[in-house]
């Protein structure tokens, strides 16, 4: 197969990347050539274009026709209008990265399929993939644009922390600082590593049974934020001091932190992920967040440099945590 990613080399699609060269696909990257984090995996064609710049796109694929196109990078219905304008007749498969967290909030039942409403008014980014998987889907039913829509939940690799404000907050933990976790940290929660992503993803790339379809890629394993924060402890041989606030308190104080609580993290989420194992049956994931957490503290740890404190992070939760123990009932 001759694919293209737009992007290629970000938490999620570095993986697929990696694995899509392992299986023999012939993988293009389109991007600026920018430096990054993860590098360019060997063995991947680069394009040079900008996909905000659709001339300098059409010239880097010049007549190329792809079995398919995915776009990691697409965040906007404007965004999304322009792929549809810019790969149309040119790919037999158009992947759209979407989010799982743009299912209903708070989610009426669980588990959590991909028959449950799309409904997110507290986020705008979930809102706008909302807005794109309507924008693409139409385009599928009045011009057979060959769409396939991929939701994500909270995917990570040994770079990601899944917490707001970071390496700040494992540097509060093994410094015996208090760290707040929103609600009680009984919420039950979906990580999902790359790699065990990957497995999924790639088998939908070409797979005809996906045209038309969205379909999530998650972990079966449901964890609590307490013991999140517990798996990333551990390998510091600290205990974490937590201190549990409300979410709607937190955004008091920080509306983008909130709003990716209320939007997102403040609910539980456990998912069925029957579909993707039809239309993938090989898809299994098989990394627990245990050994996920170890594997990001040890390259944390691992150069000095890479430990950056954010001391306006530090601050604000200094201050919300004193606010909310003066006021809390004894």
């Amino acid at each position: 197969m001759k694919v293209l990613f737009i992007g290629g080399t970000g938490i999620i699609s570095s993986a697929c990347s990696d694995l899509a060269l392992q299986r023999g696909i012939e993988l293009y990257l389109l991007n600026r050539g920018q430096s990054s984090l993860r590098p360019i995996p060997q063995g991947a064609q680069v394009l040079k274009g900008d996909i905000r710049d659709p001339q300098s796109v059409l010239t880097a694929i010049g007549k190329m026709h792809f079995d398919s196109v995915v776009d990691w990078v697409t965040f906007t219905p404007d965004q999304a209008e322009n792929d549809v304008k810019l790969f149309s007749g040119r790919t037999d498969q158009f992947i759209f990265i979407s989010s799982a967290s743009a299912y209903q909030k708070p989610v009426a039942g669980l588990p959590i399929t991909e028959s449950t409403v799309l409904k997110n008014p507290y986020w705008e980014y979930s809102n706008n993939k909302i807005l794109c998987e309507g924008l693409l889907l139409d385009a599928y039913r009045k011009d057979d644009f060959p769409i396939t829509i991929v939701r994500p939940s909270h995917t990570y690799d040994k770079w990601s922390l899944p917490m707001e404000g970071g390496w700040t907050v494992l540097d509060r933990i093994r410094h015996g600082k208090q760290v707040i976790v929103h609600g009680d940290g009984t919420s039950l929660w979906v990580m999902t590593h790359h790699k065990d992503f990957a497995k999924g993803f790639v088998g939908l790339l070409g797979n005809p049974h996906a045209i038309g379809e969205a379909v999530h890629i998650t972990s079966d394993e449901a964890i609590t934020w307490n013991q999140i924060f517990e798996y990333f402890a551990k390998p510091l041989g600290v205990t974490p001091k937590i201190v549990h606030i409300p979410s709607d308190r937190i955004n008091q104080y920080d509306k983008n932190w909130g709003a990716s609580l209320l939007g997102d993290k403040a609910f539980s989420v456990i998912f069925d992920n029957s579909k993707i194992k039809r239309l993938v049956p090989d898809f299994c994931a098989t990394i627990p967040f245990a050994q996920g957490a170890a594997e990001i503290v040890d390259w944390y740890l691992g150069d000095e440099s890479r430990q950056k404190v954010d001391p306006a992070f530090n601050q604000l939760c200094d201050r919300i945590i004193e606010d909310y123990q003066k006021t809390e009932p004894k």
